[in-house]
């Protein structure tokens, strides 16, 4: 199959689970916004994506987005490194038109994975899973569907503020490189539309990051 077995075929693969990961965080923010302004709100999405047979199915093909998408991610790393065959590890010059983001986007992709990790146990562990999986925590631990207490928990904690804020720069790193390389790949970034896709990319990039980053900000410093 030419999906798998082709480079181009799997720079394909990357750029459509990437852009379908990129829907996802827009999703996600958009749904952590909430938590700005309403418990009560908040807590009903969290009561309406727990262990209901959709969201688990959801996270399903989301857990295996991800996989596709840092695996072909690494194996085309790989393929470049074995094509440069000897000059791989050569001392040279960066060439000046050749964004950091795109010379160092599978650094950023196992700082996001790590930081993914993380953040699936905060959360993803200690909701959804303990939900179907029937846990109990300690007695001062939320009820699986209280995202709102598990929200505050977290960031009134300065380490995990930290941690996270320097996850969402990565991620925005390899946002708005990866936003308008998907593009490219997929054959809809011609001469004029090549940075108006950057801009774009540039500017949605930064507001979905934004949109965490304030979550982060309110329930680490203003929280009560």
């Amino acid at each position: 199959m030419w999906l798998i077995d082709s480079s181009i075929g799997r720079k394909v693969v990357m750029s459509v689970s990437g852009i379908a990961l990129i829907l996802f965080l827009t999703f996600h923010a958009s749904m952590n916004v909430v938590a700005l302004f309403s418990a009560e709100g908040y807590n009903m999405i969290c009561e309406f994506l727990g262990a209901n047979w959709y969201a688990v199915a959801a996270t399903i093909g989301l857990g295996a987005l991800v996989v596709v998408h840092f695996v072909m991610a690494f194996i085309l790393n790989y393929q470049n490194r074995k094509a440069r065959g000897n000059n791989a590890y050569a001392v040279t010059n960066k060439p000046e038109k050749v964004e950091w983001a795109s010379q160092n986007m599978l650094v950023l992709g196992i700082i996001i994975i790590l930081g993914m990790l993380l953040h699936l146990y905060n959360f993803w562990y200690n909701m959804m899973f303990a939900e179907l999986a029937g846990i109990a925590g300690p007695f001062d631990t939320p009820k699986p569907s209280d995202g709102y207490a598990f929200i505050e928990q977290t960031f009134k904690q300065p380490v995990y503020s930290v941690i996270y804020v320097l996850w969402l720069i990565a991620l925005w790193f390899h946002l708005t490189h990866g936003f308008w390389s998907a593009m490219q790949t997929l054959g809809v970034s011609g001469k004029i539309w090549f940075n108006r896709w950057k801009m774009i990319g540039y500017v949605f990039s930064t507001i979905i990051i934004l949109m965490f980053l304030a979550v982060v900000v309110k329930f680490s410093i203003f929280a009560a």
